[in-house]
């Protein structure tokens, strides 16, 4: 009997944060129905991701994430005032070489692009070759919290700014479908969370990120200027993110809620790589019925 051919798919991986460790549970949920995935295109959380997943070292870095406290985030941070951002970003860059390597892209096993953004000239750029880890430094870089990274003297950003699921870079690709994870769902509705009692090194921490978060004070009318900020992104990118996958619209969408966890919320790994497993099952369950009849038509 011969071998019954792997579907193959295109997997465009969007901007989001901590969120995008979603991305994980649908890469494995992927992986263990027997999708074969051919090509990645990722910006911000969803290069990391997939980067890691391309150069082979997605469990490694998967491990060291769900290993990850905020008091890890507070070492890991040089932080620079008044020169385009709160993080200069030279420990994060060492962070990836060391947990996802420093190989070049144009040598992975599978086709991979990072998306950044050049604000300057108001472009998206597609990194198809060089240092992979360059490249998502580059993607990861969100406004006013990283400075911008320069890579070939081009100052570049975030590539959430211009387009948060970017499915241009896959658009011909040979693959049987193209899977989007879109990281700017509509909002689940929550219960209140419980008090957690949190050590010193998280509560000191937590100071300097909450002034970042897009929490509204709730006694008081007044916002933030970062909540404010950090509200207008968001809701940019999900305004982009809706009209880009209208104009281009893949195959299949995954939604993440936008409110599962916050941009920087890394010890909650484990709970969204889970989420991530369940909801593409939830999407993608009625490929695997396909498949299994297609099998079974090809071996009677």
């Amino acid at each position: 009997m011969s071998a019954i051919k792997k579907q193959t798919v295109s997997l465009v991986l969007g901007s989001g944060g901590a969120r995008g460790l979603a991305h994980v549970g649908v890469i494995r949920w992927l992986e263990a129905h027997d999708f074969e995935i051919k090509s990645i295109s990722g910006c911000s959380i969803g290069a990391a991701i997939g980067g890691a997943y391309a150069m082979g070292n997605l469990d490694s870095f998967v491990a060291w994430l769900t290993g990850y406290k905020r008091s890890d985030m507070y070492f890991m941070l040089d932080f620079i005032f008044g020169k385009g951002g709160f993080v200069k970003g030279d420990k994060v860059l060492e962070t990836i070489k060391k947990q996802i390597g420093v190989g070049l892209i144009e040598e992975l096993p599978i086709k991979f692009t990072a998306v950044a953004a050049d604000i300057a000239n108001e472009e998206e750029v597609w990194l198809q070759e060089g240092a992979l880890c360059q490249a998502i430094r580059a993607s990861i870089s969100l406004p006013l919290f990283f400075t911008p990274y320069e890579l070939n003297g081009v100052k570049l950003l975030d590539g959430g700014i211009l387009n948060p699921t970017p499915i241009e870079p896959t658009l011909k690709d040979d693959t049987d479908i193209t899977i989007v994870v879109n990281l700017g769902g509509t909002p689940e509705l929550k219960l209140p969370e419980k008090v957690i009692r949190k050590d010193p090194w998280q509560r000191k921490l937590d100071v300097y990120i909450n002034k970042m978060k897009k929490y509204r004070n709730k006694t008081s009318n007044e916002w933030s200027m970062m909540y404010v900020a950090d509200q207008s992104f968001n809701a940019m990118q999900n305004a982009i993110a809706q009209q880009k996958m209208k104009m281009y619209p893949p195959d299949y969408i995954i939604n993440i809620p936008r409110n599962k966890c916050n941009t920087l919320e890394f010890e909650k790994s484990a709970e969204m790589i889970a989420f991530g497993y369940e909801m593409a099952g939830d999407v993608l369950g009625e490929l695997c019925v396909v498949s299994k009849i297609i099998q079974n038509d090809e071996c009677n």
